[in-house]
Order: C-alpha cells, then sequence, then structure tokens
C-alpha cells in the first residue's frame, strides 16, 4: 500500500465513523477504498469489518448520556445481535457474495420507507394500544428480536446500511426517543462488528495494515459523529438516515 492509498484509507475510516455514528453505511466509504487498493473482496469486508470495531465504541461512548436507563434493553437486544452477528460472519465464508445482492436493496428501501413514516405510525400504534388497553413492551417484544436478529445477520455478512435497518425497526417498535435509539444502534454495532472481527480473526484472511487504518480514523470519526449527531433534531436525524440509505441503494444496484 502507498502512502497515498494508505491516506486515502485512513480518510475513509474518518468519514465512516463519523458516519456510522450518525447513522451506519460507514461501510459505503471504507470498502470501496479498500477495493481501489487492490485487495480482494473478502479480505476487503474482512479488514473493514476489525478497523470499524474502535469507530463504534468511540461513538457509543460519545452517545453514553443517551443510553442511561437503557441497560436491560442494551442486554436483551445485544443477545440479539452477538447471534446474529456471527451467523452472517459465518454466511459471509460460506455463501457467495451474490447471495444478498438481490434482497439487500429492498430490505434497505422498506427500512427508509419505515423511518419515513415512523412518527405516523408510533401514533397509530399508540392510538390501537391505547383502544385496547395494551402498552408496548419495553424491549420491543417478539417482532422487534427476530427483526434485529436478521439485521444483526447482515451486519456480520456485509453490514452497508445495517444502522438504517436498525433504526427503522427500533424507531416504529420502541416507544423511544430517536436519539436514545441512535445510541442503543451504536452499542449494536459494537456487538456485531466484535464478535464477526473475533470469527474473522480465526478463520479469515486479514490486512492488517488496513485494519489500523480505518481503526485510527474511525475512532476520530465517531467522536466527531457523536458531537454532530446528538445535536440533530429528530427532523434532520431522519433526512440524513434516508439520504445515506438511498446512496446505499443506489450503490448496491450499480456495483
Amino acid at each position: 500500500m502507498s502512502i497515498w492509498e494508505a491516506l486515502a484509507v485512513f480518510g475513509a475510516g474518518i468519514g465512516a465513523g463519523a458516519i456510522n455514528t450518525i447513522v451506519g453505511s460507514g461501510t459505503l466509504i471504507t470498502f470501496p477504498v479498500l477495493l481501489a487498493t487492490g485487495l480482494p473482496p473478502i479480505t476487503a469486508n474482512v479488514s473493514n469489518t476489525l478497523g470499524l470495531v474502535p469507530g463504534s465504541i468511540s461513538g457509543a461512548i460519545g452517545y453514553r448520556r443517551e443510553l442511561q436507563g437503557q441497560g436491560p434493553r442494551v442486554l436483551r437486544l445485544g443477545i440479539t445481535a452477538l447471534v446474529g452477528g456471527l451467523a452472517g460472519a459465518v454466511l459471509l465464508l460460506a455463501l457467495p457474495s451474490s447471495a444478498f445482492d438481490a434482497i439487500v436493496p429492498a430490505l434497505i428501501g422498506i427500512a427508509l420507507v419505515l423511518v419515513v413514516l415512523q412518527p405516523r405510525l408510533a401514533r397509530t400504534l399508540a392510538r390501537r394500544r391505547e383502544r385496547n388497553g395494551t402498552h408496548v413492551p419495553a424491549h420491543g417484544g417478539p417482532v422487534l428480536f427476530a427483526g434485529m436478529l436478521l439485521a444483526s445477520a447482515y451486519g456480520g455478512y456485509f453490514g452497508a446500511a445495517q444502522g438504517v435497518l436498525y433504526l427503522s425497526l427500533m424507531g416504529v417498535l420502541l416507544d423511544e426517543d430517536l436519539q436514545r435509539i441512535n445510541a442503543l444502534k451504536n452499542v449494536l454495532a459494537v456487538v456485531v462488528n466484535g464478535v464477526a472481527a473475533v470469527f474473522f480473526v480465526l478463520a479469515a484472511h486479514v490486512d492488517w495494515t488496513a485494519v489500523l487504518l480505518i481503526a485510527v480514523g474511525s475512532v476520530i470519526g465517531g467522536q466527531i459523529g457523536a458531537r454532530i449527531g446528538r445535536r440533530l433534531p429528530p427532523v434532520a436525524l431522519r433526512g440524513i438516515i434516508v439520504a445515506v440509505g438511498t446512496v446505499a441503494i443506489v450503490q448496491l444496484l450499480l456495483k
């Protein structure tokens, strides 16, 4: 890797760390850059996952205030993310990359629709629960756990727009502020990337230069993203989610 390629990977790591903390989808920045340096797709994907773990931790720390009172929820959804992330990592090495190509853009598209409609859907569900005398499960219930398991498996497999899937699911199925949901998303990303990283270290080829450059860059980016993201009003945050998700769909369809 030349000095210019190294600088490009480092810069991509900063950008990915910031966007992952605010929304997710930092892989859309780092993965193409790693491919441009000549890394094979699987090695690039594996190295990218490892490199983004410190950035995810950095972003979660930046959102620590919004995590207060969410300990039990973090534990329950964290276990779900752990299982799903490990399953996705195994699938990455067992299946051809074309296995998810057809379904992923559709999944992200559905997630974006849910993000846009989330306030209206939340009000509709609240009125229905009020009529029926029921309450929102504190941790989302079985529907959320099933959805998060599948989203985490996708995250362990590739991860582009994983954060969009998380935010759409939790935004509709949890009675919670969007910023607190975003903080929870950052912790779950640490779990998924972390378990996938451990598996990849044991079972796949890793480019440690790329990992180091992305790791240092993503830690810096994670702090930048936390400072920006925590100041965004819900409407602006929702708009960024939709914009990033749309870019993800276009990139996945054109690759």
